[in-house]
């Protein structure tokens, strides 16, 4: 008996100290990044927002995200768990792409990015694809009275490119652009 406890005692402190040099690497490794291991704040109008959480935008004038499936609470971020042979997912869906289609008439037979009507794992991702802002990119110029090529261009700069051009796809975080979009007269 005092053999296995005192074996129990030593394989204890043999993983604090592993979790332990596990756990200063990872912070440590945070402080060099650029926000210090922190959430990228931006001040826009008198609010402060949050730009690696996803927002809801809802006005036909902005860009919009993905939709999240735990309403953009980023204290219960989660998925709905269910997969893409669930009848009841399916219909949610569907919906889904009917009302963007409904939002953006002038896209009737363009294919329907996927971000734009499934929601992220987390259900709180800021990002979409390229293909989902251009998508969206007709309804904007009309309802601010810009030209496509102006959304267009707007895009484009906001785009982030691939980690060392290798990694991950082109993306575009919907409030950076909305932001900038607000900026643009």
């Amino acid at each position: 008996m005092k053999n296995h406890i005192v074996s129990a005692f030593r394989l204890t402190l043999v993983m604090l100290v592993v979790t332990g040099i596990y756990l200063a690497i990872v912070y440590g490794g945070s402080k060099i990044l650029p926000n210090k291991g922190n959430g990228e704040v931006i001040f826009d109008k008198g609010q402060k927002f949050y730009v690696n959480i996803g927002q809801e935008f809802k006005s036909e004038k902005y860009f919009h995200g993905r939709p999240s499936s735990v309403n953009y609470n980023a204290a219960g971020s989660g998925g709905s768990n269910k997969g893409p042979s669930n009848k009841e997912y399916l219909e949610i869906v569907q919906k889904r792409i009917d009302t963007l289609k409904m939002d953006n008439p002038e896209m009737d037979n363009t294919k329907v990015p996927v971000e734009l009507v499934t929601a992220s794992g987390s259900g709180l991702d800021p990002d979409i694809s390229v293909e989902g802002a251009l998508y969206q990119a007709k309804r904007i110029a009309k309802v601010r009275n810009l030209s496509e090529e102006q959304v267009r261009n707007l895009i484009s700069t906001q785009t982030e490119k691939p980690l060392l051009g290798l990694f991950g796809p082109s993306k575009v975080n919907v409030l950076t652009l909305n932001i900038a979009l607000d900026q643009l007269k």
